[in-house]
Order: structure tokens, then C-alpha cells, then sequence
């Protein structure tokens, strides 16, 4: 079982300068860049976004209320765990009409992968499995994870468990976890 610590995670500047963000998990592409990445990044300035042309973004605010994007002149607002899919290339700007806010964000190349980010709500009762292509993050909340070959752990706010099919981790506990799922898709015959 692999877990992920956010507290352990470096805070990177953006590519743009307007923001910071700590890499979860990314997946390396033949071209020395990368084919998908999974981060959490800090939005504390309205401004634009950087663009990650031939990639589509999955943004899911985490912390805060509110994020107003514009999306290649389309105004979006985005809530609290409604996660919103759009073109990475797109020219994108931000406001932020609440304060500051943190998002979940997937980053994926286009045609190459698809992604899906859901939020759960987690049980004391029945255990939340996360499988082969996915990461599951506690977004709030107390949590455990627990696979068949040893004891409970504790998960930390924003930690992060790599999934599995032959030993699949269970998270059980009280709040809401993200799920992120990341599939290959066939290339175009």
C-alpha cells in the first residue's frame, strides 16, 4: 500500500508565477514531459492561468468557496468539490470573489487519457476501495486506511493512497475524499 504525504509534498511556483503547487502523482511521457499529473495548488491571486496546450483539466476547489474562471471567454463558476473539465490550452483567468482558495487539479494529455474526479463522502460503517488508476485524497475529515496485510493507518488532510487491484486499499472514516481516476484510452485506428 502506498501512501502519499501532503505534508511531505514541496510547494513548486507556477509556471506563470501566480500561484503555488505540490505534485501528488504524475505519469512521465516518451518526449521527457508528462502524459497525466495530479496536484493541489494554492490560489491566492486573481490572474491568469498556465496554459498546458494538447492537455485537458480537471479543477476541483477543495478549500474556499468560490473560483470564477474564464475559459477561452466563457465565465465558469466553480463551488466547492463540483469538479469542472476544460481545454489546458485554453486561455484561462481567475477571480476569486471569496478569498483564497484551494483546488485538486488533473492534468491529462488529450487523446492519450481521460480523467474523472468524483467526491465521496466516507463511512465508519463501509469502507471506500480504491483501485488500479486511481487516488484516493482525504479532502476533510478523520480517516483510516487499511489493506489486507497490516493495521490502519491514519490518513493527513490532503494525503493521498495510490490504488490497487490485487490488494486493494479501504479508507473508512468521517468526511469527504476525492477520487480521481485516470484512464488510457485506445489510440485512434
Amino acid at each position: 500500500m502506498q501512501i502519499i504525504r501532503f505534508e511531505r509534498l514541496k510547494a513548486e511556483p507556477w509556471r506563470n508565477g501566480g500561484g503555488v503547487t505540490r505534485e501528488i502523482a504524475r505519469q512521465g511521457s516518451a518526449d521527457g514531459g508528462w502524459d497525466w499529473r495530479v496536484s493541489i495548488a494554492d490560489v491566492a491571486k486573481a490572474g491568469d492561468f498556465s496554459a498546458f496546450p494538447g492537455m485537458e483539466r480537471v479543477l476541483t476547489v477543495i478549500e474556499g468557496e468560490l473560483l470564477l474562471l474564464t475559459v477561452g471567454g466563457a465565465e465558469q463558476p466553480l463551488e466547492k468539490y463540483r469538479p469542472f473539465r476544460f481545454d489546458g490550452g485554453a486561455a484561462t483567468t481567475a477571480a476569486l470573489p471569496t478569498g483564497d482558495i484551494r483546488d485538486l487539479n488533473v492534468i491529462t494529455r488529450t487523446g492519450a487519457f481521460k480523467a474523472f474526479t468524483s467526491i465521496i463522502e466516507l463511512s465508519k460503517k463501509r469502507a471506500h476501495p480504491v483501485f488500479e488508476g486511481q487516488l484516493g485524497v482525504l479532502l476533510q475529515g478523520q480517516a483510516k486506511v487499511s489493506d489486507s496485510a497490516g493495521d490502519p493507518l491514519e490518513l493527513g488532510r490532503y494525503d493521498a493512497v495510490v490504488g490497487s487491484d490485487s490488494d486493494s486499499p479501504e479508507i473508512l472514516g468521517r468526511g469527504f475524499l476525492g477520487v480521481v481516476s485516470i484512464d488510457p484510452l485506445e489510440p485512434a485506428t
